[in-house]
């Protein structure tokens, strides 16, 4: 069982995203707020990342890009989850380094099938 870094600031959406890791076999960790997220990478380093993107302080985009530029961190599969839905988003977010980017509301299917796709 592998363990997942949900770095996002709603309740709902944690708990909603926390579920469906559960469901993937996968215990989640939660961070509030980016630098959270980037003080709990000082521990500990989790299988996944589920990151959203509008955050208080550090946006998702400047987390994402930050993990990425860590060699201790630049392998983690990231999953930026947002409700920033256009292609610019989704483009940036990739050049950020996400390695899947996904709307929300989370779809539970196209959430677990992400999962499979990065955690072989």
């Amino acid at each position: 069982m592998g363990t997942a870094l949900v770095i996002d600031d709603s309740v709902t959406e944690r708990a909603i995203i926390s579920g469906y890791l559960k469901l993937a076999g996968i215990i989640p960790q939660i961070a509030t707020s980016g630098e959270e997220g980037l003080e709990k990478l000082n521990g500990e380093l989790p299988d996944l990342i589920v990151l959203d993107v509008i955050l208080p302080g550090l946006s998702g985009f400047e987390i994402c890009r930050e993990i990425k530029a860590e060699e201790r961190t630049s392998k983690i599969p990231i999953i930026m989850c947002s409700t920033k839905d256009t292609d610019v988003d989704k483009f940036w977010g990739k050049r950020q380094g996400a390695d899947a980017y996904i709307p929300k509301p989370i779809d539970q299917d196209t959430f677990l099938n992400t999962i499979q796709e990065l955690i072989p």
